[in-house]
């Protein structure tokens, strides 16, 4: 049987810089999915208000991703919702959509992954979706590092990508070789400074920025 690879991406995007590329191209390039779903957040509980509107959001994600031969698509289900976010609610959702055989990856950075703990209902993430991490500088993802009911529940989960895709969900991935940290609160100070951190954000998304005057005083 050829299994339904799908590869999920959530997050502010407020702004889309280059480490949420980065993150995608890795696991794209590691999993080879069919499908990379990019889904910006509503309301997420552990994060302040966001700066930019939806719709910038959304404008902002296919100016960095169209141009990257990927096949992304845009779910907007976190937007669409008049609640807090929680990761376990567009998980459900997602594997009703596609069906108990798909293989469902959620792509985290290992800075999330040290405080997994604190999400809701966290363990049950598994149930629907496998959890691909990936290292940045100062948040190795041995397990070692991270907290102990993390790293207990993680032991018996790591695999290799070909188990990955052999299985629907209930599984980690953790990748060491992505070194990548950017912040989008830097980002957004040197907006409103008047700097364009050319480096940091797409050039797509920066032209964006700049004709809708985005994360302006």
């Amino acid at each position: 049987m050829t299994r339904r690879r799908i590869v999920l991406l959530g997050g502010s995007f407020d702004p889309v810089h280059q480490g949420h590329v980065a993150l995608a191209r890795h696991f794209h390039d590691l999993l080879q999915p069919d499908e990379l779903r990019i889904i910006p957040a509503g309301n997420p509980w552990q994060k302040a208000g966001l700066h930019a509107n939806a719709d910038d959001r959304v404008a902002m994600i296919r100016c960095a991703f169209d141009t990257q031969g990927m096949p992304v698509s845009i779910d907007l289900q976190e937007i669409q919702r008049h609640t807090a976010t929680y990761t376990i609610e567009t998980l459900k959702a997602v594997r009703a959509e596609v069906g108990p055989e798909a293989s469902v990856s959620f792509l985290i950075g290992a800075d999330q992954l040290q405080h997994l703990d604190t999400w809701h209902q966290w363990q049950q993430l598994f149930d629907y979706a496998h959890i691909c991490a990936a290292s940045r500088p100062g948040f190795g993802s041995e397990l070692s590092q991270l907290p102990p009911q993390v790293r207990s529940e993680l032991q018996s989960r790591t695999a290799t990508p070909e188990q990955i895709h052999n299985q629907p969900n209930g599984l980690m991935v953790l990748a060491n070789d992505l070194s990548v940290e950017i912040s989008a609160t830097d980002i957004r100070s040197a907006l409103q400074r008047g700097e364009k951190p050319e480096s940091l954000v797409p050039a797509t998304v920066l032209d964006y920025i700049e004709t809708h005057h985005l994360y302006k005083n």
